[in-house]
């Protein structure tokens, strides 16, 4: 279960990844969100032109175990119509330098929030889990999306945790082929379908070591053959403005996997920061 279930951001974010006939129900609710809790199974499938298998196989893919689940779902979500109040807005041409501030902040909280939505809180526990007992961690990020695994191996490096960022395909396939049982690498991809992560990826599954992947909330082959997946929302705007919510996203996900892992050992954990606290503020007296 997401830790802030809205189904209306789980079915925006999983459209255009699903069978054509799922995707005519997904945008028929979105449409037409008002009437959506007042139809029987049999009314949507006529008003969608397709079947009731069909509805209650979307009603299964967007993660509910039938159809009155998912009403009761879609009413919760209503009740705040906060996606409806608050949409990304998207950086125009001329914009004035107030507006580009507003919008640009504005969008990128609502890239965290929208991500409580669509992000599974066991799914984060187990990634937390495998994150204590790893022997080693290693990230994989190809441009923006290795900019974040930088982060992520500034930060757990500071607790003492064996790991290293990848941001080449080159690199990434070398390092894949020495991982082993024991070992964790997370997979850092927006889209999930970048080519120089797939390969890396499909390397990485022979070699017994844990499959994290941080990714949209979409199907994708990268979702599909993780171990543990951890979504993210973003908006849906220009390509350059969604890569700014992709990656406040991503950086907020690491956030809570290292301050997972910090508070379950925080006794070690204040040790190690101490350390690497003192020796960095020594070099600045």
């Amino acid at each position: 279960m997401s830790i802030h279930d809205n189904i209306l951001i789980k079915i925006r974010e999983m459209k255009d990844s699903l069978t054509p006939v799922e995707k005519m129900v997904a945008e028929y609710v979105l449409q037409n969100l008002e009437e959506i809790p007042h139809l029987s199974i049999k009314n949507l499938a006529q008003l969608t032109k397709t079947s009731d298998a069909s509805v209650l196989r979307f009603c299964k893919t967007m993660g509910y175990s039938g159809y009155r689940s998912f009403i009761v779902s879609i009413s919760a979500s209503l009740g705040s119509m906060e996606e409806q109040k608050d949409p990304y807005t998207d950086i125009q041409p001329g914009d004035d330098l107030s507006v580009i501030i507003s919008n640009t902040s504005r969008n990128n909280i609502k890239s965290i929030e929208d991500t409580m939505s669509v992000i599974d809180k066991n799914e984060v526990d187990r990634a937390v889990q495998v994150l204590r007992q790893s022997n080693r961690i290693v990230f994989f990020g190809i441009g923006a999306s290795g900019l974040v695994g930088i982060d992520a191996e500034q930060k757990f490096s500071r607790i003492n945790k064996m790991c290293h960022t990848y941001s080449d395909g080159h690199s990434q396939l070398t390092a894949a082929t020495l991982l082993d049982k024991g070992d964790v690498a997370v997979f850092i991809s927006n889209s999930g379908t970048t080519s120089e992560i797939l390969e890396t990826l499909e390397i990485t599954k022979k070699t017994g070591a844990t499959i994290i992947a941080i990714t949209k909330y979409n199907k994708s082959e990268l979702a599909d053959k993780a171990n543990i997946v951890l979504n993210i929302s973003t908006p849906e705007v220009t390509i350059r403005s969604g890569a700014m919510g992709s990656r406040i996203a991503m950086l907020t996900i690491i956030d809570i996997l290292f301050a997972g892992v910090a508070s379950a050992e925080y006794k070690n954990v204040k040790k190690y920061l101490t350390k690497t606290h003192n020796i960095i503020a020594s070099k600045h007296r």
